[in-house]
């Protein structure tokens, strides 16, 4: 009976130590508890000032509560992490050490066949990378490391959520919920108020995106995922021989494009004239670097000895990306900007997870009649998830070779790639002067110049006219037909320009 006894005081013990580690969310799952009394112990609230109220009450306010700070605003978990707005890199990656993959999202559709292959299902993911659903975004970083290439992973600022909503709820959602506003706009390419709600009480990211589902005054909600670039002379570069663009014949003329990337260095040579206009999607955050967008404007449009694939092209430029990096509320604005500057073409040399609230920006953008170009990433072989936004369905997945057509071994291999272009070791504008650069992104800027000659020639042309015609026309590398490394073949711009209707 001692035995008996002691063992059950030592089972006890352990419980109650694994009680008092727990966070204060780990006991609300007493299925009597209220919604209120629940969100009064994620908030971390004594019995004492955690007053009973109904969530229906106007605004959500705490009666004779007149000191007006926000909901749980004292009672902040200790564990809180405040993070700003930009983040640069501070997460480990997640894969390996045991863990598994993040699950594969479907791949785009073929155009030739319509078809989607069936999906995988997740392998044993945990919860918080399921809510991220493939974790950050990652920018036009298209320099190759010196470090080996990872996968990207579930990278996302750890205390904030981007929420759509419709009507003025939004002040009454924060006080629900216990969360701050730190941003509001209306999206034009969402069609709805996109929030950007902080948790200043330490709360796990999944458990805030479960409580924001049940709400029906919510519409979409997602992680505020991290995203980067893909970057790994007096010359014309190879890459008009490479895709049958004369270089003498070559325009863009008239022609609007948007490029999403860095600051840029408008005082280049190489940019005289062709910059239309600007916009800073970060402008509290201060512009340290500005060759990578310097470049990829180059490409597409440069003058003078740094030619672009489409001179007289008119460049309409969001700076989103600080440090290689940004977040997807910027991302969002930065295209909701380029959506009302009247563009054919939207460049998106940039690389990071699934994003519900992304895909419905491209989506949309799809629908007005912009052609969507994106950097397939520079993740390697075995890089999973997909890169988005380059993987979503009606955007031109690009990816990079070299001056003998051979794949770059840094590229992402998948279902979504759909076309190969030049983007190894090509000479471009920088922020000081000139450079050597290699990566999906400036692959991907030299298909957006291509595509700026297309529609230069015949302005009436479709985005589906675009798609279809450098499908059929891309040049076969690789296995024979469609494959995961060069997509449909290199692009063979003469050959799409002879396509019929």
């Amino acid at each position: 009976m001692a035995a008996k006894a002691v063992i059950r005081f030592a089972a006890l013990l352990v419980a109650a130590m694994m009680i008092g580690a727990a966070p204060a969310l780990a006991q609300t799952n007493d299925p009597n508890l209220t919604q209120t009394e629940i969100d009064c112990l994620n908030r971390g609230a004594t019995a004492a000032n955690c007053i009973k109220r109904d969530t229906k009450d106007t605004g959500g306010e705490r009666p004779g509560d007149n000191s007006g700070e926000r909901p749980g605003a004292g009672s902040a978990a200790t564990n809180a992490v405040l993070l700003p707005a930009l983040i640069v890199d501070l997460f480990p990656n997640p894969i390996g050490g045991g863990q598994a993959p993040l699950p594969t999202p479907d791949p785009r559709r073929d155009p030739a066949s319509g078809a989607l292959p069936p999906p995988v299902p997740p392998a044993g993911a945990t919860a918080i990378q399921a809510a991220a659903a493939g974790g950050p975004i990652v920018s036009p970083s298209d320099l190759v490391a010196a470090e080996p290439p990872r996968a990207v992973v579930g990278d996302f600022v750890p205390d904030e959520v981007l929420v759509t909503v419709e009507g003025d709820a939004v002040q009454q959602i924060a006080a629900s919920f216990g969360l701050e506003v730190r941003s509001q706009r209306q999206s034009q390419l969402l069609g709805s108020t996109l929030v950007r709600f902080g948790i200043p009480d330490g709360r796990p990211l999944g458990v805030v995106l479960a409580q924001l589902a049940a709400d029906g005054r919510t519409l979409r909600r997602e992680p505020n995922h991290i995203y980067s670039l893909q970057q790994a002379a007096t010359i014309v570069n190879y890459a008009f021989e490479r895709i049958a663009l004369d270089a003498k014949g070559a325009s863009g003329e008239n022609v609007r494009i948007a490029v999403v990337d860095t600051a840029i260095d408008d005082t280049n040579p190489a940019l005289s004239g062709v910059i239309a206009d600007q916009f800073d999607a970060m402008p509290d955050v201060p512009i340290e670097a500005r060759d990578h967008g310097t470049s990829i404007d180059g490409l597409i449009a440069g003058v003078g000895a740094l030619k672009g694939m489409a001179p007289g092209a008119r460049i309409y430029h969001a700076r989103a990306f600080e440090g290689g990096k940004s977040t997807m509320d910027v991302v969002l604005a930065a295209l909701d900007w380029a959506a009302e500057q009247d563009v054919r073409i939207i460049n998106m040399s940039f690389v990071g997870p699934k994003n519900d609230l992304l895909g419905v920006a491209c989506r949309n953008a799809r629908a007005l009649g912009i052609v969507l170009v994106a950097a397939a990433g520079n993740n390697g072989p075995k890089a999973t998830p997909y890169g988005y936004p380059a993987a979503f369905d009606g955007v031109i997945a690009v990816t990079a070779t070299d001056a003998k057509d051979g794949l770059m071994q840094q590229a992402n291999r998948g279902a979504y790639v759909f076309l190969s272009a030049p983007g190894v070791e090509m000479v471009a504008p920088s922020g000081a002067g000139s450079d050597v650069v290699t990566g999906t992104s400036f692959a991907a800027a030299i298909v957006t110049g291509a595509i700026a000659n297309l529609l230069h020639t015949a302005p009436d042309r479709s985005a589906d006219w675009v798609e279809k015609a450098l499908a059929a026309t891309a040049r076969d590398l690789g296995p024979k037909g469609r494959d995961n490394d060069f997509g449909y073949g290199l692009l063979n711009t003469k050959a799409a320009e002879a396509a019929k209707e």
